[in-house]
């Protein structure tokens, strides 16, 4: 599985870090999500997809 976030639909509710911390970062400045690395590991991916439908502004897609 692959992630990634959308920086245009993204609004730092912050989210997606809190149930995927090893997989999203947070910017210091707007709190807006980026992937640390879009190649997710298969342990992770059910915390992906807790944090996809999280997402209230639907930024996260996986692939």
């Amino acid at each position: 599985m692959k992630v990634k976030v959308d920086p245009e639909r993204c609004q730092g509710h912050t989210l997606c870090a809190m149930k995927a911390p090893e997989v999203f970062e947070l910017d210091d400045v707007d709190g807006h999500s980026s992937v640390i690395d879009e190649n997710v590991p298969a342990e992770l991916e059910g915390k992906v997809m807790a944090a996809v439908r999280s997402c209230p502004e639907r930024a996260i897609s996986v692939f």
